[in-house]
């Protein structure tokens, strides 16, 4: 389809992208939440940077490990039933935290396996969501979906963080954890109300050949390599930002104050992102992703040293914004480049792949924080920094043209 693109208010005159763009707000929100919950969760049981930073980690990088099944099972059974199958399971794990912290079976290896199960289905919404999007507007309106989408995402990024900080703050971990899972449940029923075929579970075998051969497509397609290696090592900032953000703002205030400003400065975060996002989608960026993508990842990496290591929480809130701001368009742009050269028939398979190849970096950057930060919060902040500026070299490695 060629033309003038859909406005934003064509856009969401679609019932099915309404009812997705709802669902993807409501599991992103208790998915913010819950990034943050279980850290601020781990500093005030344990005190234990370290044990935030492997928290963290299990939240993300069990489904990015099995994330070539996940894509298999997306092209195989349809995106609506796998992000179903995902918000069920969340709010399941969610529920079981709080039975483990009410009965004292909290230990470090209980929440990491707990939390390490909660992550495993979590490819099945975040590549759901974006394999559908394209198959409910025409091509010339993706910038513009992808621009809700990402806004969407801002918009969680803004009221997840905020909320789970006054809430575990004030009202403590276990009501925190109850209004995610109701959260993930309310995004389930969202979902089914998508008019989309759900499709037949397939057979094992077939299954995981399909899970092999969307690993081999990526791996063989020039522009999701790229993307793959420049991605992750921006990704390596926000794995940093999980962990050093929470153990900043516990140094700074007592008590569950702490817990509240870490909500709010990364709420900041999302707002500016949010409006970064819906400006670079209105300026069309397709064909120029790339430059995009270099630029605001350089912004970032000087956002990030020195500007908010080296100036306190002024510094740090100061540099926080200046992330988001160059998030917004990054995410366009690697959103709306991986799409317009991705083979619609295997979006599934190796959009979830690439998605989890791209977002790698984060639970090592988390990892690393962990390591870093009871040591030097400065130089914690340099190496997300340095990952960064790698990151925009790392974009030379996208084809400038269109993979035939």
């Amino acid at each position: 389809m060629t033309g003038k693109p859909l406005s934003y208010r064509q856009l969401l005159g679609s019932a099915d992208v309404r009812a997705l763009l709802l669902a993807a707000l409501l599991s992103r929100l208790a998915g913010r939440m819950f990034a943050l919950a279980i850290v601020l969760y781990a500093l005030a049981r344990t005190g234990s940077p370290l044990l935030a930073g492997w928290l963290a980690f299990a939240a993300v990088a069990p489904g990015l490990a099995i994330s070539p099944v996940a894509g298999a099972l997306i092209d195989g059974v349809g995106s609506v039933w796998a992000i179903t199958v995902d918000m069920a399971a969340s709010a399941t794990c969610v529920i079981a935290l709080i039975a483990v912290d009410c009965l004292g079976w909290a230990n470090a290896p209980v929440l990491l396996a707990l939390v390490g199960v909660f992550s495993l289905t979590s490819p099945l919404t975040m590549s759901g969501i974006r394999t559908l999007l394209p198959r409910l507007v025409p091509v010339t309106a993706l910038s513009r979906v992808n621009a809700l989408d990402t806004s969407i995402h801002g918009l969680s990024d803004v009221v997840g963080p905020a909320l789970a900080g006054a809430i575990v703050g004030f009202g403590g971990s276990a009501l925190a954890f109850g209004i995610i899972a109701l959260t993930y449940t309310a995004a389930a029923l969202c979902v089914g109300t998508i008019r989309r075929p759900r499709g037949r579970l397939p057979r094992l075998g077939p299954l995981m050949a399909e899970a092999g051969g969307g690993v081999l497509r990526v791996m063989r397609h020039p522009s999701l390599r790229g993307l793959a290696v420049s991605d992750s090592l921006y990704e390596v900032l926000w794995g940093v930002l999980a962990v050093v953000v929470p153990v900043f703002a516990a140094r700074q205030f007592a008590g569950g104050t702490g817990a509240a400003v870490a909500g709010l400065l990364w709420a900041g975060v999302g707002l500016v992102g949010g409006v970064a996002a819906l400006i670079a989608g209105h300026r069309r960026i397709a064909g120029r992703e790339r430059e995009v993508m270099a630029i605001g990842m350089l912004v970032t990496a000087a956002a990030a040293w020195p500007i908010a290591a080296e100036f306190g929480l002024a510094g740090l809130a100061i540099g926080l914004m200046l992330v988001g701001a160059a998030a917004g368009p990054i995410d366009v742009g690697v959103l709306t480049l991986r799409q317009r050269r991705t083979d619609p028939a295997e979006l599934g398979r190796v959009l979830s792949v690439s998605m989890s190849l791209n977002m790698s970096g984060g639970p090592l950057g988390s990892v690393l924080a962990g390591l870093l930060v009871t040591w030097s919060l400065s130089a914690t902040f340099a190496m997300a920094a340095l990952a960064c500026v790698l990151a925009a070299g790392a974009v030379a490695l996208i084809p400038r043209q269109d993979d035939p």
